[in-house]
């Protein structure tokens, strides 16, 4: 009988520099000083307490501890090397006394060990990141070693130990001159990541980065290499987040002028570099924060004494009936007879239509601007219904008011930048007044399609939700300029959504019917649909997901990923770093866990990474842990979707309901689906809401069938 093979156990390869490797067995509950102890007595080597082992893979290259020994796989190689104290120690020797290549040397070697969490905390404790500092400041470090030096401050803060508010304002005025001098662009990106985290971080370091680094000091970096656009970007989106309302203005203007618009346009947009899902990101953010600036006006009420506001009401009528100068010969009536006519609902008081948030006076805002701007598209607007039938008019004041709800609705306007989103709107890039321009474009559209309906006034909610649709489908598309969202916008048509509608609601179609039957038919297949449906969710676990890391504060970390597969068996999961693009499969991702070490699955504000955080990240799951060392597997979805597949599959892997929406609308869709091809055959045939009654007994059984 074959002896059983003992699962603490691994085969591996450890190698060391001027060593023969040797082959050993890995016993995971013997203690790590042991393990090194015999090694070091296998080559000879006294003082093992100096030496410790690390993974030796392409992007791993962490020393090992007792939290991560289970990453150790079988056929794993390994690396004896000098312990994190003693080779912290070597460094900062180096640094201190030794010759300019050494330095150098080991400046190259603290950028890469850095990013390990055991060397780090052992570095910072022997006040290596104090050193660091200093070097920084001194300005003595050029060309690549300075670039070394600045990327392992930044990896050696990453992991969260020491906080941001220890650096003072010479270290700052440092790394802000270092950006805005020509430097290489090593140098740039890492000098670029330090001020944005100081600004975000730092309670006294805003101040100081705002007035050191000028606007346009940081759009010449929008002209360089991909990954310092980027950093930029970046560093420009956390200037506007923490500023002011003012000072968020005076940015907005800066960056939303010709000469940035054009940089960003000719450099980021037009060459490819926002295709990367990092620099998408910080688009969207820049989009998001600076569409954030209507919310003000989105969100306040017209008063009764506001005279600007009731100067452009005006200024409304009067560009669009006083074209001859004939305005000033009418009296108090003909003003509420041409209020009528530009379609407010309070044709005494216009002012009174923009009390209601959103879109409060932001409706007004756009009004104006596309009176101004597009005086002729205006008039022909408002002087066109003017023409019509009272009823068939459509009203310019409401409709504009509601098109205005509605774009800052699909825009998000108001709502904080998602962590995940990589969605925006390339055409936000091309104007200065973007948002004022998509009005002008809609309500223009919406006339079409009022025309198209043939809508009378009781139709304008209908009128409202197809031009919803329409914006809501052109959007998608991400058109590239204003011409292209007006091209797009004409081509769907009321009769081409309409179709497109007709066409989603055959494909989808929910059986409705109540009937006894039906109802009963739905119960007994429920279970072989959530038996499906399960299937498709654990096969999405074995595909795998790509995750952006975090800090152990909960922040984002740029440019930093990792993927998580579940094994065909449905036994273990596999994580591990990654690139942005790559798909390890279960053999190249180095940790394991086993699912019957989940203990529970705690989504969004419960989750411990996001314990703090004022605004509990949507997108946020974790597997709490029992019988491990780790307590918790922290995990940020990419969309909605992928949250919705994983905690479904971590719940059908626990034997517990999958509670998602995704999962109500697969089973209503699945179910229907069902239900239709198996009532086939008695289509034609009227099922009642009842099983017919039973018919009475006979009065006796004594006859017979001939079947002559």
């Amino acid at each position: 009988m074959p002896a059983t093979k003992d699962a603490n156990i691994v085969k591996i390869a450890v190698e060391m520099t001027d060593q023969v490797p040797q082959l050993i067995e890995f016993n995971q509950k013997q203690p790590l000083a042991g393990i090194i102890q015999e090694l070091c007595n296998g080559w000879n080597l006294t003082e093992p307490e100096q030496y410790a082992l690390q993974f030796n893979e392409n992007n791993n290259n962490n020393y090992i501890t007792e939290k991560n020994r289970n990453e150790i796989k079988n056929g794993s190689v390994l690396r004896l090397q000098y312990s994190p104290s003693k080779t912290a120690q070597d460094i900062l020797h180096k640094l201190n006394t030794g010759s300019p290549e050494e330095k150098a040397h080991a400046m190259n070697r603290l950028s890469t060990l850095s990013a390990d969490m055991t060397f780090a905390l052992d570095f910072i404790n022997k006040q290596g990141l104090t050193l660091i500092i200093k070097q920084i400041e001194s300005g003595k470090c050029k060309g690549t070693v300075l670039a070394h030096t600045l990327l392992s401050f930044v990896e050696l803060m990453e992991h969260g130990i020491v906080s941001w508010d220890i650096l003072n304002g010479d270290f700052i005025t440092r790394v802000a001159g270092l950006v805005n001098t020509p430097q290489e662009a090593q140098v740039t990106q890492a000098a670029l990541s330090i001020l944005e985290n100081v600004v975000l971080n730092s309670t006294e370091g805003y101040g100081q980065v705002e007035r050191e680094i000028p606007i346009g000091s940081l759009v010449g970096h929008l002209q360089a290499t991909p990954v310092v656009q980027q950093n930029a970007i970046a560093l420009i989106n956390a200037l506007l987040s923490r500023a002011d309302p003012t000072k968020r203005r005076t940015l907005a203007a800066t960056l939303t002028s010709k000469q940035v618009r054009t940089v960003i346009q000719n450099n980021i947009l037009q060459t490819g570099a926002a295709k990367g899902a990092e620099m998408a990101h910080q688009l969207y953010v820049l989009q998001t924060l600076m569409l954030g600036l209507l919310e003000q006006r989105m969100m306040t009420k017209m008063d009764p004494q506001d005279q600007d506001g009731h100067d452009k009401i005006k200024e409304l009528r009067r560009i669009a009936f006083d074209s001859e100068g004939a305005g000033s010969m009418r009296g108090p009536g003909g003003f509420t007879r041409d209020y009528k006519k530009l379609g407010f609902k309070n044709d005494i008081n216009p002012a009174l239509d923009f009390t209601e948030t959103p879109p409060g006076l932001l409706a007004l805002d756009c009004m104006i601007y596309f009176a101004r701007n597009h005086p002729e598209s205006y008039t022909k607007l408002v002087l066109e219904n003017s023409c019509r039938a009272d009823e068939h008019e459509c009203p310019f004041g409401r409709a504009s008011v509601e098109l205005v709800r509605i774009l800052c609705e699909l825009l998000k306007i108001g709502e904080a930048p998602s962590e995940q989103c990589v969605t925006y709107q390339p055409l936000f890039f091309t104007h200065d007044h973007p948002f004022e321009e998509c009005f002008c474009i809609c309500i223009v559209l919406l006339n079409k399609t009022w025309k198209e309906m043939r809508a009378t006034s009781e139709d304008f909610g209908k009128v409202a939700s197809v031009g919803r649709e329409q914006i809501m489908r052109a959007l998608e598309t991400a058109p590239t300029s204003l011409d292209q969202l007006r091209n797009k916008l004409q081509s769907l048509t009321y009769s081409e959504i309409t179709q497109l509608w007709q066409l989603e609601r055959n494909t989808r179609e929910e059986w409705e019917s109540h009937a006894k039957p039906v109802v009963e038919l739905r119960e007994q297949i429920t279970p072989d649909i959530l038996g499906l449906i399960k299937q498709q969710r654990l096969a999405f676990l074995v595909e795998g997901t790509r995750f952006t890391k975090y800090s152990p504060r909960g922040q984002r970390i740029k440019d930093k990923f990792w993927y998580m597969r579940l094994s065909p068996n449905h036994k273990v999961l596999h994580y591990g770093d990654c690139d942005e693009k790559s798909v390890p499969s279960t053999e190249e991702l180095p940790s394991k866990l086993a699912v019957s070490d989940i203990r529970a699955l705690l989504v969004g504000r419960d989750c411990p990474h996001m314990k703090g955080r004022k605004a509990s990240h949507q997108l946020a799951f974790s597997l709490a842990l029992e019988g491990v060392d780790v307590q918790s597997l922290d995990c940020v979805a990419p969309d909605e979707l992928a949250l919705s597949y994983w905690t479904d599959g971590i719940n059908a892997l626990l034997g517990q309901r999958m509670q998602s929406k995704e999962t109500e609308k697969d089973l209503d869709t699945l179910l229907s689906m069902e239900i239709k091809l198996r009532l086939l055959d008695a289509e034609g045939v009227t099922i009642p809401q009842d099983p017919p009654p039973i018919p009475p007994d006979p009065p006796h059984y004594q006859f017979c069938y001939d079947l002559k």
